[in-house]
Order: structure tokens, then C-alpha cells, then sequence
């Protein structure tokens, strides 16, 4: 009886394998999406040679040169003429030896105590402040909540503190959004609302209640500082936001100089959670002077670029578009003799770049195109701040309303070899039910995620245009921005599967005549 069960087993399992085997023959593009293939993109992307594709260089450039002429050699089309869209951006260093911190006679240190985000404003150029310091709770106005930290509050010509994130982080009972955080969590909200307050400058803080390390965090200079040369602290200048305010990451000295000490704040903190109620006030004794100077660079990087045109004389006009970045943070340039420098970034995100390359080789071998366009883009300057998207977005090639949808992929090739994560997926409810209905036979289990993450990849530009965008990833791991991020750790097979998933969906996309459902994030 046994034996007759495992032969059954042997013949069921033999007709789904002869079955999706099948499938595949009838689609000569999903033939083309291989383990090896992945492996042969990620290899040269991911190799020392490329010193870890930091924005800008010159080994990001010899990747975006591979990119575009793996591009050409598929056959895909050019975009505006080129394969390539040029990014001008302003980058700023900050000069370390000229930005101090004082608070009532004591002197903090750059790094440790304090790091800024944003440096100067269109209100003070020089970056010189000299003023009060106002606590503003979270720095949350949210009349659709009934709440609002500047309440009856004077911060004009003031600094305000804040805590990160927003009341009642962790509980899913929160009148926010539960546990899930809003727009009010965002450190840009809360930095445009100080402004429209009348606030010089913010100071934000990692509320203790929720976080153990109060030490400043500054992304993606703190964690990235290693890769600065002299010293200097790089970030980049968001130069659309007219009347900007500094903020600045402060850490637990200066809570403790302000407060009297942390268990002060966790208890205002505390207070203010339970009630729901905000306990705004100037700090007394909190005379202020904060000099920040800054070495201002013009530089540029590129967005990689190619098209397959649609088939319907309809639809052509209408895109899908795939991609992800394909910059990593570089190398340390303070390293010690002998030991590993480099941070490869193979699967951030060599691998969701090799992703976008698979498919479109897809895409390209089929006797066919689809009914809409296809197009395909390897964004730069991800790691420092989405600043490919950004420009993309702002820039675009293609008429954004004719932009159907946007898949993204970023880091897919590890943390388990059949997890499968789409950021965003509740937020874009028909994309994600045809995803899920494309992934079977893929082996990909699928674990769905909050919108916590939402912000941190390229698909966030398109899908704040209103776009259906998502990212599809394989979800972080101990690996994640370190020099162990290598090759030869990276699940190819995995990598080929998420890449077969996302050609799958783009096929259905891009063979249909319907616009999705995008639902707000809060």
C-alpha cells in the first residue's frame, strides 16, 4: 500500500512539474529567466571592480554603461534617443570642523550627539541659529484625529524638539492607523508642519519609550559616514522644498541637558500616549546657538532606460513600467589593513537590477509584444535618498498619466529561500490579487507586511503620483549594508523565481485594458 501511495505521489507531483514545464514552453520569454542568468548579472554588478556602485562615480558608471548594453544587446528600444536619462542633483558635505551644537553654555559633539539632516534654509543661508528651543510632542497636526502638538503653542523664530514617530506606536488599538504608522510618523510631514508654524529649525528625537538606542542615526550619513572622505558628512539637499528648516537628529546627552534626564521624556512621552492629549512648552534655560557650514557639489549620476513598444495601436500609449535601483553605498574609506572593504551589495540590489535586466531579456525574446508599452528602468542614487526615482518622477520620459502600473524590485535573492514580500500590497488590492494568483507554482510563500516600509524604495515616487506601484523583495537580513552582502550568498534561484513572478504579472499588466485600485497611505 505504501509503495502504490508513493508512486501516486511520484505521478502527481510528475504531472504539475510536466504541466507548469508546459506553460513555459508556450512563453519562450519565461524560458530565458534562469538561476544562471541571474547569477552571470549579478557576478559583474556585485564584483570588486564596481567598489560597491556608490552615487555618483566611475564604477557607477561602468554599471550603468553594463546595464545599457545588455539593453541594446535585447533589443529594446531607446527612450528621448538614449538609454540613459541624466540626473543633475546638488550633493552638500557637511564641513565638520565648522558646525557646532551649544545649549546654555554646553557644547556637544558632531556624530555622537547630534547630526543634521537638512543644514541651511532659505531663511538663514549661512546656517548660523541662535534662538529658544519649543517641545512639540510628535510635531503631529492631525485635525481627521482630533490631535495637534502646536495647539495654543508660540514656535515662531523658535526650535522645535519632537519625538519620533507618533502616539501609540506599537498598539493596534491607536486612533491613528494602529499600529501601522501614518504620514504624521514621517519625519518630513513633521519638519513641513514645524515650518508652517513658524519654527527656524527641528530637532527630532528617538522617543524612549519604543527605542532602546537614543544615539542620533543620522540615513544615510551616520551609517554611512565610513564612506565619506575627509570626515565629512554627505547628504543630499532636496532642493524643491522652498523655505526649508534644518533638522537635526539629537541623541541622549541632549535629551538629558534639556530634560534632566531620559526617564523625564519617557514620562512626558508616557503622558501624552495615554491621554492622547499633547504637553507642548518652551524648555527653560534652553538658549540655543547651532552653526552648521556646508561644502555645496554639483554632480550627476543616470537613470538607465529601454522600451518595448505595446502591440495595440490603443493601448501602446499606455506603460508598464519595471525596475529598481542599482546603486549601493560604495566602500569604506577608513578601513583597517587586510580586512574586507567593500560592500558588494549583491543582493541590495544588484539583485533586483539583474531582476529588471531578466525580464526585460523576457519581454524581448517573445515572437510578440504585449498590448501596452514596456518599460524598464535601473534607477541611481537609491541609497541616497530615492534620488533616481525623484528625478524620474519629476522628470518623467513618459507621460505619467499614461503610467498603468510600477513594479520594483529590491533585494531578492535572500532571507530564506521561498519568502516573498510585496511592499504595498494592501494599498494596491488588484495588483497584489494578481500577483498572488501568477505566483502559483513558483514556490513563493508570501508574507504580508505593513506599510512601515513603504518609503524606503523607488516604487514610493511613483506610487505618491498616484501610480499602482509596489516593491516585491525577498525582505532584509543581518546582511543587509554590510561588506558580507557578497555573491556567493545570493539564492539565484530565488532571484529567478521573484524575476519570473514579476514578468508573469507585467505580461498580464500589459495584456489588459483596465486601470487598478490605489488606496491611500495614511
Amino acid at each position: 500500500m505504501k509503495r502504490i501511495l508513493k508512486i501516486a505521489a511520484i505521478f502527481i507531483a510528475g504531472m504539475a512539474f510536466s504541466s507548469e514545464l508546459s506553460a513555459q514552453k508556450a512563453d519562450k520569454g519565461a524560458l530565458t529567466i534562469t538561476p544562471a542568468r541571474i547569477k552571470e548579472y549579478v557576478d559583474y554588478l556585485a564584483s570588486d571592480s564596481l567598489k560597491g556602485r556608490k552615487t555618483p562615480g566611475k564604477e557607477l558608471d561602468l554599471a550603468a554603461d553594463y546595464i545599457a548594453e545588455k539593453f541594446r544587446d535585447f533589443g529594446l528600444e531607446t527612450v528621448g534617443g538614449s538609454y540613459f536619462q541624466n540626473i543633475p542633483y546638488i550633493s552638500q558635505d557637511l564641513d565638520v570642523n565648522n558646525t557646532s551644537l551649544t545649549i546654555d553654555g554646553a557644547e556637544f559633539e558632531l556624530k555622537s550627539d547630534f547630526i543634521p539632516f537638512e543644514a541651511a534654509s532659505e531663511m538663514n543661508p549661512e546656517g548660523h541659529f541662535k534662538t529658544e528651543i519649543v517641545f512639540a510632542g510628535y510635531g503631529i497636526t492631525a485635525p481627521e484625529y482630533g490631535y495637534d502638538d502646536y495647539a495654543g503653542l508660540d514656535v515662531k523664530g523658535k526650535i522645535v524638539l519632537v519625538l519620533k514617530s507618533e502616539p501609540r506606536k506599537s498598539d493596534p488599538d491607536s486612533p491613528f492607523a494602529g499600529s501601522n504608522e501614518t504620514r504624521h510618523s514621517r519625519l518630513s510631514t513633521k519638519v513641513r508642519n514645524a515650518k508652517v508654524h513658524g519654527a527656524i529649525g527641528l530637532f527630532f528625537v528617538t522617543d524612549p519609550l519604543n527605542y532602546m538606542m537614543l544615539k542620533p542615526q543620522g540615513y544615510p550619513w551616520s551609517s554611512l559616514s565610513k564612506f565619506m572622505k575627509g570626515g565629512n558628512i554627505q547628504f543630499h539637499v532636496d532642493t524643491r522644498v522652498e523655505g526649508a528648516i534644518p533638522a537635526i537628529h539629537v541623541g541622549e546627552k541632549v535629551i538629558v541637558k534639556l530634560f534632566g534626564s531620559i526617564d523625564s521624556l519617557k514620562a512626558i512621552q508616557a503622558g501624552i500616549d495615554k491621554e492622547l492629549k499633547p504637553n507642548s512648552f518652551l524648555i527653560g534655560n534652553s538658549s540655543c546657538e547651532l552653526n552648521v557650514s556646508l561644502i555645496t557639489i554639483s554632480t550627476s549620476a543616470r537613470n538607465v532606460v529601454g522600451m518595448i513598444k505595446g502591440s495595440d495601436k490603443k493601448l501602446r500609449s499606455e506603460v508598464v513600467i519595471i525596475g529598481g535601483h542599482y546603486d549601493h553605498v560604495g566602500y569604506n574609506l577608513q578601513h583597517k589593513e587586510g580586512e574586507d572593504y567593500i560592500y558588494n551589495g549583491a543582493d541590495d540590489n544588484a539583485s533586483g537590477t539583474a531582476g529588471v535586466m531578466a525580464v526585460a531579456k523576457a519581454f524581448a525574446a517573445n515572437r510578440k509584444a504585449p498590448a501596452r508599452s514596456l518599460f524598464f528602468i535601473c534607477f541611481a542614487g537609491e541609497e541616497m535618498g530615492l534620488i533616481g526615482s525623484d528625478y524620474y518622477t519629476e522628470h518623467p520620459l513618459l507621460p505619467v498619466e499614461e503610467s498603468v502600473a510600477m513594479l520594483n524590485m529590491d533585494m531578492i535573492g535572500r532571507n530564506g529561500s521561498d519568502t516573498l514580500q510585496i511592499e504595498g500590497a494592501d494599498l494596491n488590492p488588484d495588483l497584489r490579487d494578481i500577483m498572488l494568483k501568477e505566483n502559483v507554482g513558483l514556490g513563493l510563500k508570501y508574507v504580508p507586511t505593513g506599510n512601515e516600509m513603504m518609503s524606503r524604495s523607488d516604487h514610493y515616487n511613483f506610487f505618491k503620483l498616484g501610480i499602482t506601484a509596489v516593491d516585491i523583495t525577498g525582505g532584509l537580513h543581518p546582511d543587509y549594508h554590510t561588506v558580507r552582502d557578497n555573491p556567493d550568498k545570493l539564492d539565484c534561484d530565488k532571484a529567478s523565481r521573484i524575476a519570473r513572478l514579476v514578468y508573469r504579472t507585467a505580461k498580464v499588466i500589459a495584456g489588459e485594458s483596465r486601470r487598478y485600485k490605489v488606496e491611500p497611505l495614511n
